[in-house]
């Protein structure tokens, strides 16, 4: 083997284990593997999608044709199939919104935009002496710039950002403002340089609040002759606390999208598994389907093979003298028809073979495309079919069907979301309590306070001493005296609310219909496949009389083609009655929510695209 050919095949094996490799990932986001501190700011794993076909279906290939039974039709529809593919992305966007409604809020964070650079702290510098003499308004006349005022809509309570948050905005400025009264800071300009650092951090609580700290600290440098502390620091921080009591209150109502998200992944399960039971009963019937064409090609081919037998009779009987010319034509026609009938059989085969591996497959694959199906299993119709009281088949569907838990799940989230525009019918009621502390110190320029001599470190000392305590407390009160769009909203829920349960009661009694309605259709098709099968019997037995009759010499080939061409259609309509039977079964099982439990199929196989058998 040359250094070509080695290289090759070392490409094709690394290509192999990565399609493998690709085809083992799981359906499920993974948070990064790294410290907790940065673990939050990295991005979490999504598995890429699986372009190939699973393994086994090659395993099924030999010289050309697909061998099949039903159950690896089955796998190779769990493997494989696109639709289903699609569906399995539901489970880890339930989980993902989950994750989502446990930080809570209506966005991710609107962070302040407030600046700091032109901000003054009380009693620091010719700014903060003014401000605490009240002479200054408005920041010292200095544009501070305001907060972004970010207006959040939506209908009902709004839940607080659960997530704690860390804000912090750091500024430096060289400011200069021209001093027309000059009697505070003895010059015409006054020049300042300042540093602020404010740090935020705020914890939303569920009960209805927040809770926020917040670090602040201002270095102010200028070049005023009056100012005792030159330069001089003057942090501050606090702890405040703002929380509703009527409108916006209450455990049960902010974490109600949290249950709700709880529910639906819960609920996503089901929905997976209602999609793999339709998918399975879908692949069942096109198995079937594609049995039955198998089984009416056979019919069909026996019937030409019969024809051209009777052609051939026909002719060695004309050139013997013992039958008339005109009889070839006859015999001609017929064998034509019984062609053209095994090429439309042949042609409804392909068809079907067709939509069977456009179910199995994920991929186009020539090999595939090109493969004749042999279908290894053959239908049967049992003997008897014995059914409980349509009363229990109802309670067996209503706790088998996924389609009524989902429903189930659907009406539960929708009562606990009333909640949500209930609530705001109530007026607005907030207590904000606050208690900060401030501390001052700087080099001495004059003759300061020895008490404010010092640094960053002196002025700390202050805080947490509580020398210059501070406390707050507010209480605000909002009554709107109409309250239309509350009501309206409210209003509106328990409408839909109504509407779904009502819904859901008439999905429960047309479930009834539906058990009734395959329930006679099992047993019509069951007695036309009875009545087919004793009318393919008699039609072998009276072809077979003809034939001994025709032995005889007291019957003709046109009777023997007669009683051939009602035994074709017997057969045929033995066939056609079989594959009614079958998909019958199968509509019933999938209306009794049975289809999974009968084909030995669990929902984690489903899940994880892996079927053992």
């Amino acid at each position: 083997m040359n250094f070509r050919s080695l290289l090759h095949n070392l490409l094709a094996c690394l290509l192999a284990a990565a399609i493998c490799s690709a085809q083992d990932q799981q359906f499920a986001i993974e948070k990064p593997r790294l410290p907790v501190a940065i673990r939050p700011y990295a991005p979490p794993a999504v598995p890429a999608i699986r372009p190939g076909n699973s393994k086994r279906l090659h395993d099924l290939l030999r010289a050309g044709k697909l061998y099949l039974t039903v159950q690896d039709a089955l796998a190779l529809a769990i493997e494989n199939n696109l639709n289903l593919e699609v569906d399995r992305y539901g489970l880890p966007l339930a989980q993902s919104a989950l994750e989502r409604a446990k930080a809570g809020g209506p966005l991710r964070g609107v962070p302040s935009a407030s600046a700091q650079v032109a901000s003054v702290d009380s009693g620091l510098g010719v700014g903060g002496s003014e401000q605490s003499a009240g002479l200054l308004s408005g920041g010292g006349g200095a544009s501070g710039g305001g907060t972004g005022g970010a207006v959040i809509q939506q209908v009902g309570a709004i839940t607080p950002n659960l997530d704690p948050v860390l804000q912090n905005t750091t500024t430096f400025g060289h400011l200069t403002y021209p001093q027309a009264n000059t009697i505070v800071s003895e010059t015409a300009s006054l020049i300042q340089s300042v540093h602020t650092y404010n740090t935020v951090l705020q914890e939303g609580l569920l009960s209805g609040g927040y809770i926020q700290y917040r670090d602040y600290e201002q270095y102010l440098k200028e070049n005023v002759p009056t100012d005792s502390l030159e330069p001089a620091v003057g942090p501050y921080m606090s702890l405040a606390m703002r929380h509703n009591l009527l409108q916006g209150f209450g455990v049960k109502l902010n974490d109600r999208f949290i249950r709700i998200a709880q529910i639906n992944t819960i609920a996503s399960r089901e929905t997976f598994r209602s999609q793999l039971l339709d998918l399975t009963a879908g692949v069942l019937n096109l198995y079937w389907d594609l049995v039955s064409a198998n089984d009416e090609l056979k019919v069909r081919q026996s019937a030409l093979a019969a024809a051209q037998k009777f052609l051939e009779d026909t002719q060695k009987e004309i050139a013997a003298g013992a039958m008339p010319q005109v009889q070839l034509p006859r015999a001609k026609a017929e064998a034509a028809s019984s062609l053209q009938d095994v090429v439309v059989a042949q042609y409804n085969v392909r068809q079907r073979e067709n939509l069977l591996k456009d179910a199995l497959t994920r991929a186009p694959d020539p090999e595939i495309e090109a493969a004749e199906i042999v279908t290894l299993d053959s239908i049967q119709v049992p003997d008897t079919d014995d059914f409980p009281p349509l009363r229990q088949l109802v309670s067996t569907a209503m706790e088998k069907r996924p389609d009524v838990a989902v429903s189930k799940f659907r009406d539960q989230t929708s009562e606990i979301a009333l909640a949500g525009t209930e609530n705001p019918l109530l007026p607005t009621l907030q207590v904000q309590l606050q208690t900060y502390n401030r501390g001052a110190a700087g080099a001495p320029q004059l003759a300061p306070n020895p008490y404010f001599i010092g640094g960053y470190g002196t002025a700390l000392g202050q805080i947490f001493r509580r020398d210059f305590p501070s406390e707050q407390g507010a209480l605000s009160l909002s009554i709107p005296l109409r309250n239309r769009q509350a009501q309206g909203d409210y209003g509106i829920d328990q409408l839909q609310y109504r509407q779904s349960q009502v819904g859901s009661q008439r999905d429960t009694n047309q479930i009834v219909v539906d058990i009734s309605n395959q329930l006679s259709a099992l047993r019509q098709s069951r007695a036309k496949y009875s009545a087919a099968r004793q009318t393919r019997i008699l039609q072998e037995e009276l072809l077979a009389a003809e034939r001994k009759k025709f032995s005889y010499g007291i019957s003709t080939f046109n009777d023997i083609i007669i009683d051939q061409r009602a035994l074709v259609a017997a057969q045929i309509a033995e066939v056609n009655a079989s594959i009614t039977y079958t998909r019958a079964r199968v509509s019933l099982d999938q209306v009794l929510g049975e289809t999974l439990e009968k084909n030995n199929i669990s929902l984690d196989e489903g899940l994880t695209e892996k079927v053992p058998r």
